[in-house]
Parts: C-alpha cells; sequence; structure tokens
C-alpha cells in the first residue's frame, strides 16, 4: 500500500461544506481538534467545541452526506428521565442487561449527567423534537430490559430526527469544518511514522490522521493537537446485520494498528428482530414493536419466549431474546419467526407509532397492520472496543474515542436498549471539553518529521469482484463461526481462515491504488479478528457472549 513520503501536495480546502480555519505547514494540514466520525458522538463533540471555543475543529466522515451514520439508523429511542425514573433505577436496569459486567464508574455518570446532556445539547442546542402525548406533554415509553417509561423517541426514526438536526447545528458554527467522502486510513503516531529516529522513545502519541479524499483519489496528511474517533460500528463484518454500509470497523482497526487498548470485544449485540426477505436488507423492526405488546411467534403460530424467558418473555433482554429465537428456528427447521404486532395494537396507531417500520415493510409486500412481520436476528451494536476512561481518552495520549467504537463500559457484555445514542452524547461532550481543555501550544511533533503520503510505486488497481469476494467470505466466516452461540472448534476455524485472508488482503493493500473500498476491506478483516480473538480468549458465557463449550 501507499505509504508515507515526501512530494504530494496538499490540496485546497476550497470544497469544504464549511470553511473553518486550517493551517499549512509543508504540505501537512494542522488542525486544534480532528474529529472522525458525525454521528451523534461525533457532532455533539463538534457541537461542544465549536460552542465553547475558537478552535479550529475539522470533521471527515466518509459517506457522501454528512448525516449518513449508525445514528441516522437507530428506530427506537434515546433515554431520557421517566416520569417514574430515577437514577438508582435507571443503574440497575444497565445492570442488569449488561450482566454485571458493566463499569461502575461509567453507569453512574450516564445515569446522572445523560438526561441533562440530552436536553442541553439535543434539545436546547440543536432544537430535537420527540414526541408528545395527547397532553401536549413529552411522551416516555417503555422498552425491554427498562423497569419503567423512559426512553424519547421520534416516532420509529428517533436517530434520524437527532441526527438531521445536529448536523445542521453544525453548520451554523464557521469554526467547523465538515467533509464528507474522506476516509481515515491511518492514525498518525510519531512512534511509527515520524522522520525522527528519537521519537520512537516518546510515549505512545496520536498527532492526526492520514485521510483519503474519494473524489481526488489523494491522501492528505492531517495533523492535530488532539484526535476524537467517533467512527461508528463493526456490523457489516457479519453477514446479517442491521447496521449500514460505512459500519465496517474502521476506527478499531487504525486504533488497534496504533497500539490503543481493545476491551470487551466479544461482545456483539445481536438484535433480535431484523426484517427477513431474501431479497431486502435487514432493517431494524424496533424493540419498541415488542414494548408496545408485539409478540414473538414460530411457524404454527405460538408464542414460544415464556418458555425460554418465563419471568420477561419477549421483553427480556436482547441477548436472551435473540438466541431464544436462534434456537427456536432450529428445533423448528425454520428459517425464520414472526413478530404479531396487529393484534396488539389498532391499524391506524401501527401507522401513527412505527411509519418508518410500516412503509418499509410494505414496499417488500408485508403490510403489519394485518400480518405478522417475518424476522431473524442480526448483528446490531458492538458493545466493545477502544478502551476510554471518564473523559473519553484512551491509551494514546491526545486520541479520544466516544461512541460505538469506544467501550466506556457503560454496556458491560451486553446493551440496554437505546443507552447507546444516550452515551453518544455524554462521552462525545466529555471528550470534547477535555480536549479543549488540554489543547497545548504546539503539536507534539514536528510537522516536519511526519512524512506525506507517497504511492508512486504502487502496481496494481482496484478490482471491485476480488473486494465483493472477500467481504464475502470474512462475512459468512463470521456469521456461522463467531456468531450467536460459539465454541472452541468454530473459533479456532475462524481465526485460521481468517488470518490467511489477512496476510493475502495485506499483500493486496501494499501493492494496490488506494480506495475506499480496499480501506474497508483492510479494516474488516482486521475487525473480525479482533471479535474473534477475543472470543476465543474469554471461555465464560456473559451477555452477548454464548460460548456453547
Amino acid at each position: 500500500m501507499g505509504q508515507p513520503g515526501a512530494g504530494e501536495d496538499a490540496e485546497s480546502v476550497s470544497d469544504r461544506a464549511h470553511t473553518g480555519k486550517v493551517y499549512m505547514n509543508n504540505e501537512r494540514e494542522i488542525v486544534d481538534l480532528l474529529i472522525l466520525g458525525c454521528g451523534v458522538a461525533g457532532s455533539v463533540a463538534a457541537l461542544e467545541a465549536a460552542s465553547t471555543s475558537d478552535a479550529h475543529v475539522l470533521v471527515i466522515t466518509p459517506a457522501s452526506e454528512p448525516q449518513e451514520a449508525n445514528t441516522y439508523y437507530a428506530q427506537g429511542g434515546i433515554i431520557g428521565r421517566g416520569p417514574e425514573d430515577s437514577v438508582d433505577l435507571l443503574i440497575e436496569d444497565l445492570y442488569r442487561a449488561g450482566d454485571q459486567a458493566n463499569h461502575p464508574r461509567a453507569v453512574r455518570l450516564l445515569a446522572e449527567e445523560g438526561p441533562r446532556l440530552l436536553i442541553k445539547y439535543l434539545v436546547d442546542m440543536a432544537g430535537v423534537e420527540f414526541d408528545r402525548d395527547e397532553n401536549g406533554d413529552v411522551a416516555f415509553t417503555r422498552e425491554a430490559s427498562h423497569s419503567t417509561e423512559r426512553v424519547l423517541h421520534i416516532g420509529d426514526a428517533t436517530g434520524r430526527g437527532i441526527e438531521v438536526k445536529l448536523i445542521a447545528a453544525l453548520k451554523r458554527y464557521k469554526g467547523v469544518t465538515l467533509l464528507t467522502r474522506h476516509t481515515a486510513v491511518d492514525l498518525i503516531t510519531p512512534s511509527h511514522h515520524s522522520r525522527n529516529p528519537r521519537d520512537v522513545y516518546e510515549p505512545l502519541t496520536c498527532t492526526g490522521a492520514y485521510v483519503y479524499n474519494q473524489v481526488t483519489g489523494k491522501v492528505r496528511t492531517i495533523l492535530a493537537r488532539k484526535t476524537i474517533l467517533a467512527t461508528g460500528g463493526l456490523g457489516q463484518i457479519f453477514l446479517h446485520t442491521t447496521n449500514p454500509q460505512g459500519a465496517r470497523g474502521d476506527g478499531l482497526a487504525m486504533a488497534y494498528r496504533a497500539g490503543a487498548r481493545i476491551v470487551n470485544a466479544e461482545y456483539v449485540q445481536f438484535h433480535p428482530t431484523a426484517f427477513f426477505r431474501r431479497s431486502a436488507p435487514r432493517f431494524l423492526v424496533s424493540e419498541a414493536v415488542r414494548g408496545e405488546g408485539g409478540r414473538l411467534l414460530n411457524d404454527k403460530g405460538e408464542a414460544f419466549m415464556e418458555r425460554y424467558a418465563p419471568v420477561w418473555k419477549d421483553l427480556a433482554p436482547r441477548d436472551v431474546v435473540a438466541r431464544s429465537i436462534h434456537l427456536e428456528m432450529i428445533d423448528r427447521e425454520i428459517s425464520n419467526v414472526y413478530l404479531d404486532l396487529c393484534s396488539a395494537m389498532p391499524a391506524d396507531r401501527i401507522r401513527e407509532r412505527f411509519p418508518t417500520i410500516y412503509e418499509t415493510c410494505l414496499s417488500y409486500g408485508v403490510d403489519i397492520t394485518r400480518e405478522w412481520i417475518p424476522v431473524v436476528p442480526a448483528v446490531h451494536y458492538f458493545c466493545g472496543g477502544v478502551w476510554v476512561d471518564e473523559w473519553g481518552r484512551s491509551s494514546i495520549r491526545n486520541l479520544y474515542a466516544a461512541g460505538e467504537v469506544s467501550c466506556t463500559g457503560v454496556h458491560g457484555a451486553n446493551r440496554l436498549g437505546s443507552a447507546s445514542l444516550l452515551e453518544g452524547v455524554v462521552w462525545g461532550s466529555r471528550a470534547a471539553q477535555h480536549a479543549l481543555e488540554n489543547l497545548s501550544g504546539d503539536l507534539a511533533v514536528s510537522p516536519a518529521d511526519i512524512p506525506t503520503w507517497d504511492d508512486s510505486h504502487l502496481t496494481y488497481s482496484t478490482d471491485p469482484a476480488l473486494f465483493q469476494q472477500d467481504m464475502e467470505t470474512i462475512r459468512r466466516t463470521m456469521w456461522y463461526y463467531v456468531g450467536l452461540i460459539r465454541a472452541t472448534y468454530r473459533l479456532r476455524r475462524a481465526i485460521d481462515d481468517l488470518r490467511h485472508m489477512q496476510r493475502e488482503i495485506d499483500f493486496f493493500y501494499r501493492h494496490t491504488q488506494l480506495s475506499d473500498s480496499l480501506i474497508g476491506l483492510r479494516s474488516v478483516v482486521q475487525s473480525a479478528l479482533i471479535v474473534a480473538r477475543a472470543a476465543w480468549e474469554n471461555n465464560t458465557s456473559r451477555g452477548c457472549h454464548y460460548r456453547q463449550d
């Protein structure tokens, strides 16, 4: 692959969605704060930075539209403070869902600070309007594993409503530069990249990233005093996922290569109910459907959850529901189960409460006001990630992480529904606060010591057929060997196969012209290995990590 080298011209900044102050220094761009990703965590971080300082903030996303992030596709909602709720009650629910593997300080921080920060950033600053009841009061709903009504929502498209408003708010600040169609290739760490041999003795430090411009095909060398990873999840490393195409573990893979501490990577949450049609994408059928009375049925129309979870039944924690569906499908030799909402809710109310689910299912020939919804489990959320503390600091100096790419410890071994968006708000805010309070006058490295990108020696052109085949192989390997139910012999096979693929992909990467697809393929195989190895090393079933043996 292209290696850092001399001679590449830095591109003009005139094509940016917003023109913030970006300084040039010997073909290298220098910013105060570089944010990789603009979902809820990245956007809140940028909003905090722009509204409280004159720092030069650069936000990049590989998507063509800035709102195209995991956040946009979140249906169910975000945790607020319900009328019968309390800090201790939310803490109890988080622990129960996380199988008592949560980080106590992180859990209390979320429960105490989360609802206040939600109001500050989403309602007051971004103008998000959550649904209200017939009296005009904010409407709270209850989801699985929640002991009270506390979840705020915007129909069944809460993430979309939040993300669109956040991006609009960001565009009001001149100090923020937002770049679309820009993909981070690697984090810049002087220990690995500096021409100065003495930098290898310094503590591991991040000083920015190499960023690929999908339009020009050039790689920018962006140096930053502080960097925040907010790149989202990794659902696309599995065959079935509710995640968008960009959720391929880019941030996790970059942080791992840079030397960051990764924790809890075995905890991959499967959403129990993704719409199933062989020709359709596995779009999420919100947990709120079961919260509103929907029941899971097998092919005979039997409600089966009481056999697997007699207390919680259809409102059991997600990992329990997902494995129950999986076992029911195996036992009955069926390709899917069903979710019956039409027996619990009038047709008009279904169309009002779940308009996106209704319209999407209808587009594939299923009228959920009269028919059961065919569903299967699918990878939904990554509970592990880059280890961070209460301020979002990773184990690498000047590198922060927030949102799904990070592991704060809030989720433990399994995520409580609607906790992820709130976590993104809390740690996006705190990471930006800490970064701004600790901005130094100079970079941690001399800009001249960081080489720009050199791809003059590359000989191969991109091969879409190879990418597609490799991606399919990795996804199937992860689905069948590192999926809902894991075993030693499956994990051994997965790791052996993935190691072989990584060697082949690495060779291709080092000899091929760069593209977003190639960056993604490299991230997918690395992230898959991280998850498979973590699953191999942990032989204790807990939360969403289930070892058959």
